[in-house]
């Protein structure tokens, strides 16, 4: 990968697209950030990068279901970083066909567009939440997939979509599956930053849904370091990739760890309204991550409990900035 390449990041305005965009011009590429349309004028996280980042970035207003704007965004782009996708686990049971139109079919589109314009490398993103509940850990790429929500469901098509580009047309095409990424800019639907949210607003009972299941927690600059290494690997065409840091913890054992960080005492409230319903709740995610660490080269630099505390206190600061803090309201829970 040289520098005269182009890149298009799809969902560079969210959490993770967001970062992804910034490092890849830090380390000198040609950056196009595909941001949904809205009338806001909006491009999400990316409006708050620094100038310097933004005067080179490429910029495109668009909607990953329309598939014309899908394919005028990718003309002149060498690789497809493809992020774009609904990822509310409680918004999908409420509004499935969103997902199966922005994650499967516009997916479809992104793939049908990298076909026509004879795309160099297209990296599409998975979840761990494909694998649903751990019938064996740590759960490798070969792990059944479980469609436990409509969201996980819909983006266990988007990756067989891809697999079957891959068989059909023989594109070059990589899976990146990150398991539960967190740090700075995260929505407060997640875990790590409801409670971080609700801790740094000064409650002292925090609001959550289950607390036994155990997740697989990745800090960002890990799973972003993730991408560009599928990215610029020849090996890892035609191959799914979890990107996780094989460690494992619970939520309940989260909020502890937050609150030491944090130096203070909280009580857990159940909050009926987040629980999943109980067969969709994930019960258990612990990555292996030898795929990612033998073809890549790959591994994680915040890992075990150690890393996690790092991440976390990382994640603590950037929330407990009062300017990041009120574009949160822990008072209030949105699916």
């Amino acid at each position: 990968m040289t520098e005269k390449n182009k890149i298009l990041v799809t969902g560079a305005d969210g959490f993770i697209g967001s970062h992804l965009t910034e490092k890849l011009v830090r380390q000198g590429y040609n950056v196009k950030a595909f941001a949904y349309y809205n009338s806001f004028n909006s491009l999400g996280w990316l409006d708050s990068s620094p100038k310097e980042i933004k005067k080179e970035i490429d910029f495109f207003s668009g909607d990953i279901r329309d598939p014309y704007g899908v394919k005028e965004a990718m003309k002149g782009c060498d690789t497809v970083l493809h992020l774009a996708s609904l990822i509310a686990i409680p918004y999908s049971y409420h509004s499935p066909e969103t997902y199966v139109d922005t994650n499967i079919k516009g997916t479809l589109n992104v793939l049908q567009a990298a076909r026509e314009l004879g795309i160099e490398k297209l990296v599409h993103t998975s979840t761990s939440e494909v694998y649903g509940t751990a019938q064996y850990v740590p759960i490798d790429e070969d792990h059944p997939l479980q469609g436990q929500s409509p969201y996980s469901a819909s983006k266990i098509g988007a990756d067989q979509m891809a697999l079957s580009f891959y068989s059909s047309f023989d594109m070059p095409i990589a899976i990146i599956r990150p398991f539960n990424t967190y740090g700075p800019r995260q929505s407060a639907r997640a875990v790590i930053p409801a409670i971080i949210s609700q801790i740094a607003s000064g409650k002292e009972e925090i609001k959550l849904g289950a607390i036994s299941p155990t997740r697989d927690f990745n800090y960002i600059d890990d799973t972003v370091d993730g991408f560009i290494s599928i990215m610029n690997s020849e090996k890892s065409i035609g191959e799914v990739i979890n990107i996780g840091s094989n460690y494992e913890i619970s939520i309940g054992d989260t909020v502890n760890v937050i609150s030491e960080v944090m130096n203070k005492k909280v009580e857990i409230i159940t909050d009926e309204v987040r629980l999943r319903p109980s067969k969709s709740e994930v019960e258990r995610l612990w990555a292996d991550n030898k795929k990612a660490k033998e073809l890549l080269g790959w591994e994680p630099s915040y890992n075990g409990l150690s890393g996690f505390k790092r991440g976390i206190s990382e994640t603590v600061e950037w929330f407990s900035d009062s300017h990041n803090l009120s574009r949160y309201n822990a008072d209030v829970y949105n699916i």
